[in-house]
């Protein structure tokens, strides 16, 4: 369930056909396969950064499908879970860029705290299977909450990495946010534009020219 801020401009789309055909599907699927996150983990980015604070959307594609790692939020793996590639070369390039030092988790949940949405556009996934819930409706709710982002009246980040999360320029049209494009952080791509980008550099200065406090993207050890 959505219960704070969100909620008042998602409610317009659990009325739509579209939004029955995925809960119907949603619930069979996790009613007869393993299914990522669990279930009440599904809007975890919801529920940690309220629309009303977000100053960056991190756009993933879809949960992690391995046992363990996906709790609701794009890039995070919970502590004690293994540090996925992708995360590996997005603290590689903050030490690059900001010197901080690598930690030994992947939980990002000091990042969500501070404003930054890690909202994948596919909220659901099959264990194992990447992709197997594309093109089953999420896509249309979390398209309602870029949108309903895009209409917020201050300035805020996006981060487009990889085809997927460019795909989603076009709904940002409010000329005072920040779009930020590159390739994937995935170890397929990262060395063709990832790596040197400034990305976490440039949001901060973005960030602090319009008054706004900076993100700490330091993630400690634990």
């Amino acid at each position: 369930m959505i219960e704070n801020e969100w909620l008042e401009y998602l409610k317009p789309e659990f009325s739509k056909p579209y939004y029955k055909e995925l809960f119907d599907f949603v619930k069979n699927e996790y009613a007869t396969k393993v299914i990522y996150p669990p279930s009440g983990d599904i809007f975890s980015a919801l529920d940690h950064t309220s629309i009303k604070d977000v100053k960056i959307v991190l756009l993933g594609q879809d949960p992690y499908h391995e046992e363990g790692q996906a709790h609701g939020m794009s890039f995070s793996v919970r502590p004690g879970i293994k540090i996925p590639p992708s995360l590996q070369n997005m603290y590689k390039e903050l030490h690059d860029e900001l010197g901080l030092y690598i930690p030994n988790n992947g939980y990002l949940e000091k990042w969500a705290n501070q404003g930054v949405l890690l909202l994948n556009t596919c909220l659901t996934v099959r264990s194992g299977a990447a992709n197997s819930h594309k093109g089953k409706g999420w896509e249309q709710f979390t398209d309602a909450i870029i949108k309903a982002v895009n209409e917020q009246d201050r300035p805020i980040v996006y981060f487009l990495w990889g085809s997927n999360a460019r795909s989603k320029k076009a709904l940002i049209t409010n000329k005072k946010h920040l779009v930020l494009e590159s390739v994937h952080p995935s170890p397929l791509s990262a060395y063709n534009g990832f790596f040197g980008c400034g990305h976490f550099k440039k949001a901060n200065e973005f960030l602090k020219e319009h008054g706004i406090e900076p993100i700490d993207w330091q993630i400690e050890n634990i």
